[in-house]
């Protein structure tokens, strides 16, 4: 089972939405610092080293780690595979390996890194060597470290004179042990092996295939713990990661409905006794599989359902529904706990209305789990208020989402700038760092790569370019303020005209932006239909810029309201991204619409689906909000009479998505006999403007092949003299 969706939909602490985020205030631009960096370190001198086979007694392994360059050195036998291995006594950050070979020297060799010696991770891959000192930048952590001869350069084995490995480390020893909330009411905290553990994470979004890749990135930011939504037989790679790179992991267990609001997936608790045996047995077949893994940090068992069981049911059915949800989560808990009791287990949930359920119901838990974005104080406020007896993890937070800022000039969610973004991670930390005690930490929301809708809401990095944000989360958490190359800032930014906007025409973005770094900066402008058909994709516009940061761009032929996104990067990995909504409209036609309100027919109409009644005076009756819709099949017809005979020069339809893409123009004097003056088996929808020369009482369009699988569907039928 791999319940985690690729993207997750954040939810509210409470059931309605709130207001957005506080003012901008100055301080936001001075963002990230990267941690104070230790000094880079000879790790390998002197410590425990073994190898595959020696040559002889005078060509021990302990003679490569001794630090003599010239006297001493290992010697493998005359033949291939051979490996040496350093154990560094603790796992430590990575930075160089020094090899200074003898005359016997690896052609082709592998740099690898491990937490146990037994399980190796590939850092660097030498082919063609060609002797002497290989001096070799490697990226990773682990506490053993070896060469992995594959090809040697002649008849003899390998022989190093010294292998030597630089990194850090902080001086202890890695986080191990029993997972424990420990502590008493109000003075809780998480301990690992003993010692204090406040969560410093960030929710995981990356292929598990790419953790390898992004998590010395994470770690870097201060990060020591991730958290996923499933568990499953896929998970160990990404636990193998983490660990390598010192995380710890927040192993969740997805249950319907997942997700809050608008979540699929309706399931009944008080009935549904194969569904949870069924996830009983699932979710303990990984704790038994993972229990002992040294990334597992805790358990986490469903997020947000018991919110999203509104979407489900309501009334008595919805309290019961909650009550026998918790009452389960309670069973899961249980079990885990007499499989693994050296992990918490937790739940999660976006609506602090959540917590007397599980209270009730839940005793099992050792903390609960709460997502939260522009109301993150308020969970403090709510656990005060609400007389609860354990901690709580914020599972997911940032800044403010689309259900919690007020809508913009054109009805869609105004979207907080990259400034705002940034000061909203800053502030949930504060958050939760100010509820001492009772907060143990958080994995704020998200390490993400997708260049989307709700990528550029929420992503540290779309497209693997840091934000603002990603600076924020790094300060935050590393406590430290330095010299890191950071993101363009956009300011300013304006559409116009942002309401009226001709499909297909141009309209004019304008902005401020300045890169702190004085880095040259180069620009890209994308279109969302996320408001206007749904779909969430960015794709990249038709622009040109006309100077001083002003930018001309092509408005899609789509009618509604879309996001434009204006993406300043700085050739350093960086990007400042700032959107705001347009409102496409019908291009302008200039003239008298001689059609409007005018007797229209059709060969039919829906009585009801959706926003019908669809008759066709909704056609003609100069609404961009209203439409004619026909009958699924083919062909179809509808005709305006005009009253008398009237010169006509130009049509426009708009189309709703069910369009025609094939389809004429008739036009008759009495509406009985017709004649053809356009034709098209091209038609794509959206706006057509069609240049007639003619004169009639009756115009009609013939419509004979649709575009969709729907009928025909017309918000306007506009004719022109």
């Amino acid at each position: 089972m791999s319940p985690s969706p690729p993207y997750h939909g954040p939810a509210v602490r409470r059931a309605v939405p709130l207001l957005a985020l506080g003012a901008l205030v100055a301080s936001s631009l001075a963002l990230a610092a990267p941690p104070a960096q230790a000094a880079e370190t000879l790790l390998s001198q002197g410590r425990p080293a073994t190898a595959s086979s020696q040559e002889g007694d005078g060509y021990a392994p302990s003679a490569a780690v001794d630090g003599n360059l010239t006297d001493t050195r290992w010697a493998s036998r005359w033949s291939d595979p051979q490996w040496f291995q350093v154990d560094l006594g603790q796992r430590s950050d990575l930075s160089r390996v020094v090899l200074t070979w003898e005359g016997a020297y690896g052609r082709s060799y592998q740099i690898q890194a491990s937490d146990d010696g037994t399980d190796w991770r590939t850092l660097k891959t030498v082919t063609g060597g060609d002797g002497g000192t290989d001096e070799l930048a490697v990226t990773g952590s682990g506490r053993y470290v070896r060469m992995l001869g594959t090809e040697r350069s002649g008849g003899y084995g390998y022989s190093l004179w010294e292998f030597q490995v630089y990194g850090s480390t902080d001086g202890t020893p890695p986080t191990t042990g029993a997972v424990e909330v420990t502590g008493s009411h109000g003075n809780w905290q998480l301990t690992v092996g003993g010692q204090p553990y406040t969560v410093k994470g960030l929710t995981w979004g990356p292929a598990i295939a790419d953790a390898p890749t992004y998590l010395p990135d994470v770690k870097s930011m201060g990060v020591n713990t991730i958290r996923t939504w499933g568990t499953d037989g896929g998970t160990k790679p990404l636990l193998d990661s983490a660990a390598a790179n010192g995380l710890k992991v927040v192993n969740g267990f997805w249950l319907q409905p997942g997700g809050g609001p608008g979540s699929g997936g309706c399931v009944n608790y008080v009935t549904d006794t194969t569904y949870k045996n069924t996830m009983l047995t699932e979710f303990t077949k990984w704790v038994e599989a993972y229990k002992n893994h040294p990334a597992t940090l805790m358990w986490n068992v469903g997020n947000e359902s018991v919110l999203g069981l509104q979407n489900c049911y309501s009334g008595a059915e919805l309290e019961a529904q909650r009550n026998a949800y918790t009452g389960f989560v309670n069973d899961v808990a249980k079990k885990i706990h007499s499989i693994d009791p050296d992990h918490p287990v937790t739940s999660t949930d976006a609506w602090t209305g959540a917590w007397p359920y599980y209270q009730r119901n839940a005793p099992d838990l050792d903390l609960y789990s709460m997502n939260s974005y522009g109301d993150i104080c308020g969970v403090r406020e709510d656990w005060e208020q609400g007389g609860y007896t354990k901690p709580y993890l914020i599972t997911e937070g940032g800044p403010a989402g689309e259900w919690e800022v007020p809508d913009d000039a054109n009805g869609v969610p105004d979207e907080p700038t990259d400034v705002q973004k940034a000061e909203g991670y800053t502030k949930a930390w504060d958050c939760v760092t100010g509820h001492r005690g009772v907060a143990l930490g958080a994995t704020l929301f998200h390490y993400g790569t997708e260049h989307d809708f709700g990528g550029i809401w929420f992503n540290l990095l779309p497209d693997g370019l840091k934000r603002l944000s990603y600076y924020a989360v790094k300060r935050a958490y590393t406590e430290t303020a330095g010299n890191d190359n950071t993101p363009p800032v956009v300011s300013a930014l304006a559409v116009t005209p942002a309401s009226s906007a001709p499909a297909g025409g141009e309209f004019t973005v304008r902005s401020d932006v300045r890169d702190p770094d004085g880095d040259p900066i180069t620009y890209k402008i994308f279109l969302s239909g996320n408001y206007a058909n749904g779909d969430k994709r960015l794709v990249e516009a038709s622009w040109r810029s006309t100077g001083n940061g002003t930018f001309a761009v092509r408005a899609p032929e789509k009618l509604g309201v879309w996001k434009v996104y204006l993406q300043a990067e700085d050739g350093r990995g960086n990007a400042g991204i700032e959107t705001k909504s347009v409102k496409v409209v019908a291009p302008p036609v200039t003239g008298t619409n001689v059609a409007l309100n005018k007797p229209t027919t059709a060969s039919s109409f829906q009585p009801s689906y959706g926003d019908c009644p669809c008759e066709p005076a909704k056609a003609t009756d100069g609404r961009a909000d209203t439409r004619w819709a026909s009958d699924w099949s083919d062909p179809q017809w509808i005709q305006v009479d005009l009253g008398s005979a009237t010169p006509v020069r130009k049509l426009q339809l708009v189309w709703d998505p069910a369009y025609a893409k094939s389809y004429e123009v008739h036009i008759s004097d009495n509406g009985t006999a017709w004649r053809t003056i356009y034709s098209t088996t091209t038609g794509n929808g959206d706006i057509d403007t069609i240049d007639v020369a003619a004169t009639a009482r009756h115009v009609r369009l013939h419509l004979t092949a649709r575009g969709t699988g729907w009928g025909y569907s017309l918000h306007e039928f506009g004719i022109y003299g």
